[in-house]
């Protein structure tokens, strides 16, 4: 358990690192094309500088996802409820906490909700649990 945290930690870490980076250099980017608006910026250079701007907060939006189940990953292991499944209760194989070691359901619970969303015609997963079950 302790390999896990550090591993997760690790991880944390190093998303925070990234989220800061892509954070920074957007920033300095619309800093500079704010500039170059005062004199005039092709509609083309706009439009690629908006696309790049989308592009990063899109990113950072990702990031910011796993950053949750990272953190949501160290609760459990204090609770002591890592390692188990949300769904079924069972245990979480240690091959796929090895792959993705914030994982929530087993792969057969994942699976069953990924067919789920895509019968209910989501193009992203929705809550894997209700607060009320926490």
């Amino acid at each position: 358990m302790d390999k896990q945290r550090q591993r997760l930690l690790g991880l944390r870490d190093d998303l925070v690192d990234t989220m800061a980076g892509v954070a920074r250099g957007n920033l300095r980017e619309h800093a500079e094309g704010n500039e170059a608006s005062a004199f005039g910026m092709h509609q083309a250079d706009a439009g690629s500088d908006a696309y790049d701007r989308d592009l990063a907060l899109n990113l950072l939006s990702q990031e910011q996802n796993a950053l949750y189940e990272i953190e949501e990953a160290l609760v459990r292991i204090e609770s002591g409820t890592y390692g188990y499944c949300e769904v079924s209760g069972d245990k979480i194989m240690k091959e796929r906490l090895e792959a993705i070691p914030f994982a929530r359901l087993t792969v057969e619970c994942q699976a069953i909700l990924e067919k789920e969303n895509r019968l209910k015609g989501r193009t992203a997963p929705g809550p894997i649990f209700k607060r009320s079950q926490m």
